[in-house]
């Protein structure tokens, strides 16, 4: 390899969203960037594939509810740079005994986000199919993401960028003003600042170079199902939390010709590993689902016609970690909410490159040391 190629301003590792997008911020930025990731082009092994996750204004938390509007401003200047239409936006409800509706409608009166809160009877009449109980907070800025169009957007607008898939990184070390990264095919790179955003891998390669809060891997489990009447419009998304936090959403082009629900549990994976996880659905997981779905979703058939599996990457608090160390940027934005705020994220991660300190502190390592073992209001 020519010596010239041998060094960067960034190494960024880890392809998929968080990574994409950081290769994005930094290129915007000046930066000479290579990125790498472990497996091919399109991969479903981690956190960022399939073409629904949920985008919303809507949290039971003041900060994560105005990061949102920077971060949908993002997604817009994305979808121009790129031409791609990203984000389907079909509004959003929340609602259930767990969800705090009143605290929820109170950071969207905040941050200036129209919003309307209703009984449940009202609720079921414009959405035909769909049963609520209690008071329903509903709100026109959410809807879906597709996840993988836009790791190729970003990746695409990324300009000057090298990426390289199949490419799994051995070891990160610092080394003088830098850092080096090795490879497992024995090659290596020096760059001023090494981006982490592997997602469930981060503890294997950084967890020896950082402090890091607690990590628990899941495995989640979605399932999409039929429609009884596709030519209705499609629903809002959902976040309902009751005995266990339960959220669907139309499937997009995952849920085939008829935009089949897709339907999971945000709280309920099955603890593993990322280089363990065994990709087979968790039968009482589906149990679960179903039964859901044939009790709060008429509207739909009760028997999932496709079903898939991703990783969590959970903090105890659910807040995310970002955050310097030496030559490290360590970007971890998961628990299961962190998509919608790929692009910000990049912003976030180019500004610790930079030696910026204007990162939320609540996601610094140094908070999560002394945080409670409270979660978050998501």
């Amino acid at each position: 390899m020519a010596a010239h190629r041998d060094v960067r301003d960034v190494v960024v590792v880890g392809g998929g969203l968080m990574g994409a997008a950081s290769a994005w911020a930094l290129t915007r930025r000046g930066r000479s960037v290579l990125l790498v990731e472990q497996f091919e082009s399109g991969h479903v092994r981690g956190s960022s594939h399939g073409s629904s996750r949920i985008v919303r204004r809507a949290y039971g938390d003041a900060l994560y509810t105005r990061l949102t509007g920077r971060a949908f401003e993002l997604w817009r200047e994305l979808e121009s740079s790129s031409g791609r239409t990203l984000l389907r936006m079909l509004g959003g409800v929340d609602f259930g005994p767990g969800r705090s509706v009143g605290s929820v409608a109170e950071h969207l009166e905040a941050a200036g986000v129209l919003h309307e809160v209703l009984p449940a009877a009202e609720a079921e009449a414009r959405w035909p199919g769909m049963r609520f109980a209690g008071d329903v907070v509903f709100h026109e800025q959410a809807g879906t993401l597709d996840s993988r169009a836009a790791v190729e957007a970003f990746l695409s607008c990324a300009a000057g960028a090298e990426v390289r898939f199949s490419a799994g990184v051995r070891s990160i070390a610092p080394s003088g003003d830098g850092a080096s990264v090795q490879f497992a095919d024995g090659s290596a790179v020096r760059a001023s600042c090494v981006v982490v955003a592997a997602g469930a891998w981060l503890q294997p390669l950084v967890g020896g170079l950082v402090a890091l809060p607690r990590l628990t891997v899941e495995q989640q489990q979605v399932f999409h199902f039929p429609r009884r009447d596709v030519s209705a419009p499609p629903w809002p998304s959902v976040i309902h939390q009751d005995v266990h936090e339960t959220y669907h959403l139309a499937g997009g082009r995952d849920g085939g010709t008829g935009d089949d629900r897709k339907v999971g549990e945000h709280d309920s994976g099955t603890p593993t590993t990322a280089n363990d996880r065994p990709g087979v659905v968790d039968p009482r997981s589906r149990v679960r689902v179903v039964d859901y779905v044939r009790r709060w979703l008429p509207g739909l058939e009760p028997t999932p016609r496709a079903e898939a599996s991703c990783l969590y990457t959970v903090t105890p608090s659910q807040d995310f970690i970002l955050d310097r160390v030496g030559p490290i940027v360590v970007c971890s934005p998961c628990s299961g909410h962190g998509a919608k705020f790929a692009p910000l994220v990049g912003e976030f991660v180019a500004d610790l490159v930079a030696g910026s300190v204007d990162v939320p502190s609540r996601f610094r390592l140094a908070a999560h040391a002394s945080a409670a073992t409270g979660s978050a209001a998501l």
